[in-house]
């Protein structure tokens, strides 16, 4: 999914780090941040020898640790043009700070200390000002490092409930092979690829793809997973179980996601008896390479996405797939992935790849594809791949057989 263009007033985003840190925990680190900048008003008294008078030392100190922390707020909470107005402040924060400690010293009759005191009370409170602010740095880094910990044990946790989600599948099955998997770009993925038995020995293989990747995109897909499998397990028509499927999931989705998340799939049903439908949702295209003429063909189906419009009326149809024949399905992950020129992996090198291994088991393509796409440029988008193969005859064909056979000798 294409990320949101940042506004030309806002700062770039590296420049944002406290943004997302609560006040609670940041209001540390702008008190270091106040009390290393205050030193300004005891170092100033120090160039003088210490012959500032004491409440003009402490107000110079109070006023540039506020400015220093004015700064941090403003680079982290405010657009740049902010800036602008705090930058001409400091133009006019000298003569307004000369003047309010000329004042103070003739309002209040303040005198001078002894250049002895002075100069021990400017270096007395340097001292603590860099003592305090330095424990104050190490309390809130080590409270980020704690957050920092914890986010990482639940991604790690993420990540395990990521793999018993999306293991990798080999199944054969009803005279198909079936091998899927699924390679995250982060530890948490949004693509999805299941293998669902049904009673009576069909099978039903998918792969939905979650609109963009982390983790609010692996928990609609555990979302997605859950409802699919409940709907697969109730009876009815083999022909008429994806469509429903999809429907069913078109409607679920929008009230467990955010508006703008939606998700693309593929579904195959490969029943018993040999016969094969598929369905689709808005995902790239099936690759069909034929072992009879060594053909390759693409499928694809013009359908809107599940869960972003309240779409009705989801299609499948029928496939004819015979054996040795070989689907497959890879999501945007694998062809949209950039070379160093911009130019994306594509569907051109997806087919001359799975031409040249088709003939190899699963396993070995899906590992050959990867490789090549891996090779081609970086992984940016969850990497998932569906491949079946027709291994046996099954009923149907020999029924078809049969008959043809019998008409012949007629």
């Amino acid at each position: 999914m294409a990320a949101h263009a940042r506004a030309w007033y806002q700062w770039p985003r590296h420049w944002q780090g406290f943004r997302e840190i609560p006040w609670k925990r940041l209001w540390i680190f702008a008190s270091a941040v106040f009390l290393i900048f205050s030193v300004i008003g005891p170092f100033n008294d120090l160039l003088r020898m210490g012959s500032m008078p004491y409440a003009t030392v402490i107000l110079v100190g109070v006023v540039t640790g506020l400015n220093a922390v004015l700064f941090l707020l403003f680079l982290n909470y405010l657009p740049w043009p902010f800036m602008v107005v705090l930058v001409a402040l400091q133009f006019a924060m000298g003569p307004a700070l000369t003047w309010a400690t000329l004042w103070m010293v003739h309002a209040f009759a303040l005198s001078s200390p002894s250049a002895a005191d002075g100069v021990r009370f400017a270096g007395t409170g340097t001292l603590l000002a860099v003592i305090t602010s330095y424990a104050l740095f190490v309390s809130f880094f080590s409270a980020e490092n704690r957050a920092t910990m914890r986010i990482k044990s639940e991604l790690a946790l993420a990540h395990g409930i990521q793999k018993t989600l999306v293991p990798p599948i080999t199944l054969e099955a009803a005279g198909f092979e079936i091998f899927g998997l699924s390679e995250p770009s982060e530890k948490v993925g949004g693509d999805l690829v299941d293998v669902v038995a049904l009673p009576g020995g069909d099978v039903v293989a998918y792969v939905a793809d979650i609109a963009g990747h982390g983790l609010s995109a692996g928990i609609l897909m555990g979302m997605l997973k859950t409802a699919a499998r409940t709907v697969l397990l109730e009876p009815g028509p083999p022909e008429t179980s994806l469509p429903l499927l999809l429907d069913k999931l078109n409607r679920v989705l929008p009230a467990v996601k955010e508006p703008q998340m939606y998700a693309t799939l593929t579904a195959f049903r490969l029943n018993a008896d040999g016969r094969v439908w598929y369905a689709m949702a808005a995902s790239p295209p099936i690759f069909h390479r034929r072992l009879r003429g060594n053909e390759l063909e693409t499928v694809q189906e013009q359908q809107f996405p599940l869960g972003l419009l309240p779409q009705a009326g989801f299609s499948g149809r029928a496939m004819q797939f015979a054996v040795g024949d070989v689907l497959l399905v890879a999501t945007d992950g694998i062809l949209e992935v950039c070379g160093q020129d911009g130019e994306e992996f594509g569907q051109a090198r997806l087919e001359d790849t799975l031409t040249a291994c088709a003939g190899k088991p699963l396993s070995s393509v899906a590992q050959e594809i990867l490789s090549k796409a891996r090779s081609f440029g970086p992984q940016t988008d969850d990497q998932t791949l569906l491949l079946i193969r027709r291994s046996a005859p099954s009923s149907l064909d020999f029924a078809v057989l049969t008959e043809a056979a019998a008409t012949s000798t007629s």
